[in-house]
């Protein structure tokens, strides 16, 4: 059995299995009211530990952000804390580093303070004026650099608008406005990195992911004959729904099928003989996953899918192995990238690679690695691969079915994993057989508990 929440946030390690569960069941999901008291606690030790190794890091002793109500800048949204659903007014949050060890400070030029993790440090009775407020508070304390979130490279270190980011430099002397500098690495830093406290839960997370996948690949919601690929869709939405939990994207359901192009998706009607891809994700707890499997559904007579087929999966899985093995803390995306599609090659093997982060988003802050539409180097890719990160190992192999007639398929897989800087952990293990359907008893080797 998976520990209790309780018992993981007294883990001082992740507690990780690397072959998934033959049939997962969703975990028990918590009340929206332990939700948050969750994610606060997670939200302050990440303020209290995150933030001064990162503005020491990278050199940066005041980080300025700005959000405006419902226009939330991608990092100000992740601060907030679970009981504030979006900044008030204008909300303007800085960190301000001291030095000599001194605790880093945290500030909201806001007429309210912020869940108790940033008190407020503006009077409008004495100084109308927010941006007025913001300038003396910068003055006062001469930093050397001030990071504001304006990249060309990266969406989510790039939240400050146009009109606030002249507010801001309004505020500033001439002196001082010499000293702004972008805060990509800060804002990535912050997004992509996962503490202890999360990683602990977060194979908790990715259980409710996989148990729903393997609810809906099952005669439970598929009757081949009748059930179509939509049927599907929407019954993962109404579960989602159901369990009080979000999904960051519509998910999707398709069919490849023997003697037929392409894959098969809408209302395709789900037949024996069908190989079944989906590719879902949920939101619980502020993180994201983000998972892609395949099911096959048994002819009359079979207890298990062709050999061939299973051969594909196979091949995805030596794939997935390449990847893994290539990540390297410091390396580029592209390196990455490169360094995998070599070993899967060599192997003979066809891969497509198009991985990412996974965190705090779905496609999440951090250097990608390739797309599916374009195997080269990129510039996004140029960014360095850090640890502690999660990420969405994503990918296909091509692979020639015998009893399809060396129909050649895609396999497509995705799970989500953990890199310390030094390995790569599945999550909640990765699936190595296909859901079948009807589920065959006994099936498959023993995987996560």
């Amino acid at each position: 059995m998976l520990l209790t929440i309780a018992a993981l946030l007294a883990t001082a390690q992740p507690v990780m299995c690397q072959t998934e569960a033959p049939d997962p069941k969703v975990p028990t999901i918590l009340s929206l009211k332990d939700r948050a008291a969750l994610q606060d606690k997670w939200l302050k030790e990440r303020l209290d530990t995150v933030i001064p190794g990162l503005m020491r890091k990278e050199g940066i002793d005041m980080w300025v952000l700005v959000a405006r109500e419902y226009l939330e800048d991608p990092v100000v949204a992740t601060m907030l804390d679970a009981e504030s659903f979006s900044a008030r007014r204008r909300t303007i949050l800085v960190f301000y580093d001291p030095g000599e060890g001194k605790p880093v400070e945290r500030l909201t030029i806001s007429r309210y303070g912020l869940g108790g993790l940033f008190p407020s440090a503006w009077n409008p009775d004495k100084q109308p004026d927010q941006w007025a407020a913001l300038g003396e508070i910068i003055a006062a304390r001469n930093p050397k650099k001030i990071a504001l979130n304006i990249s060309s490279m990266s969406q989510f270190a790039d939240g400050l608008t146009a009109s606030q980011h002249a507010g801001v430099l309004g505020a500033l002397t001439p002196e001082l406005r010499a000293r702004v500098v972008p805060a990509d690495r800060l804002a990535i830093g912050w997004l992509e990195t996962r503490t202890p406290a999360e990683m602990a839960v977060y194979p908790q997370i990715v259980r409710a992911a996989h148990g729903i996948i393997a609810e809906g690949f099952s005669p439970k919601v598929i009757t081949p004959g009748k059930t179509t690929t939509d049927d599907v869709v929407w019954w993962y939405r109404e579960k989602i729904a159901e369990l009080k939990l979000d999904t960051w994207f519509q998910p999707s359901v398709n069919i490849t099928r023997q003697g037929v192009a392409g894959t098969l998706d809408g209302d395709a009607v789900i037949q024996p003989g069908d190989l079944l891809w989906v590719d879902f994700g949920i939101k619980y707890l502020g993180l994201n996953t983000d998972t892609q499997h395949m099911g096959y559904v048994l002819k009359p007579g079979e207890t298990d899918a062709p050999a061939g087929l299973k051969a594909g999966l196979a091949a995805a899985n030596a794939v997935q192995d390449a990847l893994t093995s290539s990540f390297r803390e410091g390396a580029s995306g592209n390196e990455v990238l490169a360094a995998a599609r070599a070993k899967a090659i060599a192997q003979g093997l066809t891969p497509i690679i198009y991985s990412h982060p996974i965190g705090y988003h779905g496609h999440a802050a951090g250097t990608p690695i390739g797309m599916w539409d374009n195997q080269a180097a990129r510039p996004e890719g140029e960014a360095p691969m850090d640890a502690p990160t999660a990420w969405s190992i994503e990918l296909a192999a091509r692979h020639k079915v015998p009893e399809w007639g060396g129909q050649e398929v895609g396999f497509r897989l995705e799970e989500d994993a953990y890199f310390d800087g030094k390995t790569v952990q599945y999550i909640d293990g990765r699936q190595t057989r296909f859901h079948l359907i009807p589920r065959v008893p006994g099936t498959g080797a023993k995987g996560c508990e």
